[in-house]
């Protein structure tokens, strides 16, 4: 049994730990029952208008029938996987590929919200690795079969600051990192977009990227490379 096993299965008995596992599981469930229920009652999914770039997408979504009534129903069976014990794995199993692709739709588009996206994204990461001693079974790993170790010396408190220490510096790199990678984006509306123009480098070419997003419903990636010609010129 290897050091970093130890430390799992300290972490499986550890009370704090459970818990949290427990509080990861009933927050990815709450965040995917209300969107799949939309989507099975027909409805846009969304308040974003529809020249937003992830506006575009979701109004094209909404217009594949029983495609999205589909993706809402996978997703409150995984929501609902994910709050009974016995199948928890499983619902992790399936929640994660559907937040992983979720957020990178939300990187790609420069959705606002992409901090709690990659939050859901660490959180779902974080149950499969709570679950790994059942998971890994099935990993193309060659793993010996061992019983969970007798630990002698926990290091109880000192492992609970390290990981919830550790994971308030990653949310803080999120929320900071995010701030500032990209130098425009189109916002959630309107107003949104144009409101960043006045503290831009470039207003002007900000007012035209704008226009190009909400008043011509043109494309990100034209209204980005517009966007960059303007800055070009002035």
């Amino acid at each position: 049994m290897n050091r970093m096993e130890e430390l799992y299965y300290e972490a499986k008995a550890d009370e704090w730990f459970k818990r949290f596992a427990i509080f990861c599981r009933i927050a990815l469930a709450a965040s995917f029952i209300p969107s799949g229920y939309v989507k099975i009652m027909g409805e846009r999914f969304t308040g974003l208008p529809s020249n937003n770039p992830l506006g575009h997408y979701f109004d094209a979504l909404h217009l594949t029938g029983y495609y999205y009534t589909f993706i809402g129903i996978a997703q409150i069976i995984t929501a609902i996987l994910l709050l009974i014990p016995r199948t928890s794995l499983l619902g992790a199993m399936m929640y994660f590929p559907i937040i992983v692709n979720i957020c990178v739709l939300s990187y790609a588009t420069r959705f606002d919200g992409t901090r709690i996206v990659t939050m859901m994204v660490l959180a779902s990461l974080f149950l499969l690795i709570w679950d790994y001693d059942r998971l890994k079974h099935i990993l193309p790993l060659k793993q010996p079969k061992t019983d969970p170790p007798m630990l002698k010396k926990p290091l109880g408190k000192r492992l609970r600051v390290v990981f919830f220490g550790g994971s308030v510096a990653v949310l803080a790199f999120i929320i900071i990192g995010t701030f500032y990678l990209y130098q425009i984006v189109p916002g959630n509306e309107e107003a949104e977009c144009r409101n960043q123009c006045a503290s831009s480098k470039n207003p002007a070419a900000c007012e035209i990227f704008c226009d190009c997003i909400y008043q011509q419903g043109q494309p990100l990636d034209s209204c980005l490379a517009t966007f960059n010609n303007a800055k070009d010129i002035r």
